[in-house]
């Protein structure tokens, strides 16, 4: 998708946990492995982003991690959304960057349906273990968010 802003768009990525593994895609551009999100649109918020973008780029339906909201009240045109785990800035290229609202979220089912709209359709649940193989040189702070994710939302 193109961006939506000349300078800083905001995104929404999700580390999706299934059991004791956690879904990355290796980005069709950069070459690197991510989690799964990407841009928030204009006439929606993050939470209806990285729902959006789950069942767009892997065919997933997931429950967005909610410990960290304390009040779940709601009423006609207001509604509490779910806090983000991390956030982060970082660089696109060097006229444009993204905030990035990292979520962590469970599936009942480990079934990727890749789109033929959606290019990058290399990806892999990642055990603890596998997150250091350096076979896939996974950046540390990837890791470090998917460590975190399954730390939090592993289930036997």
């Amino acid at each position: 998708m193109p961006h939506i802003h000349d300078k800083i768009d905001f995104t929404s990525e999700v580390f999706i946990v299934y059991k004791n593994k956690v879904l990355l895609r290796k980005h069709d551009k950069y070459k690197i492995w991510l989690s799964i999100g990407g841009h928030i649109e204009l006439d929606e918020d993050p939470i209806e982003a990285a729902e959006r973008e789950v069942l767009e780029e892997v065919g997933l339906k997931i429950e967005i991690h909610d410990s960290l909201l304390k009040y779940r009240g709601s009423r006609e045109g207001y509604i509490e959304l779910i806090p983000p785990r991390f956030m982060n800035r970082h660089r696109i290229n060097e006229n444009h960057e993204h905030i990035s609202l990292v979520y962590f979220a469970r599936s009942d089912s480990d079934n990727v349906k890749v789109s033929g709209d959606d290019i990058s359709n290399v990806w892999k649940w990642f055990d603890h273990d596998e997150l250091d193989d350096k076979e896939y040189g996974i950046n540390d702070n990837v890791k470090f968010y998917a460590r975190r994710a399954l730390d939090e939302l592993f289930t036997d």
